[in-house]
């Protein structure tokens, strides 16, 4: 069992930066799948990026793709998510999740098996 606690959400305008948290615990020896889904009132929950905990392998939805960089940090089992350019678009509940996995690689399409309980994120114009 893995437990994941997301920090680092909060209110910033059109433009800024954010950084957002996800500290593991629990059965953290193993290698996994760990990354950022979002998900916006009204809407369908997105990825946004994953990242292999062992090899440091991302993958990132295209629309992710030069504003978002994801970063593991394994000595403190915690995923980060810096946030730059931030549009109003971006506000949502980011959450984290975490699979264990025996490969090298990542996608957003695995079946992520822990989640966290998220951390809002509202960018204003």
């Amino acid at each position: 069992q893995v437990q994941l606690v997301e920090s680092g959400g909060g209110s910033v305008q059109t433009g800024g930066s954010l950084r957002l948290s996800c500290a593991a615990s629990g059965n953290t020896n193993g290698r996994y799948c760990m990354g950022w889904f979002r998900q916006a009132p009204g809407k369908e929950r997105e990825a946004v990026a994953v990242i292999n905990t062992s090899f440091g392998s991302t993958s990132y939805a295209d629309s992710m793709k030069g504003r978002f960089t994801i970063s593991h940090d394994s000595a403190k089992a915690t995923v980060y998510l810096q946030m730059n350019g931030v549009q109003p678009e971006d506000t949502a509940m980011y959450y984290c999740a975490a699979v264990e996995t025996y490969g090298s690689a990542c996608s957003t399409k695995y079946e992520y098996a822990y989640w966290g309980k998220g951390t809002q994120v509202t960018v204003s114009s």
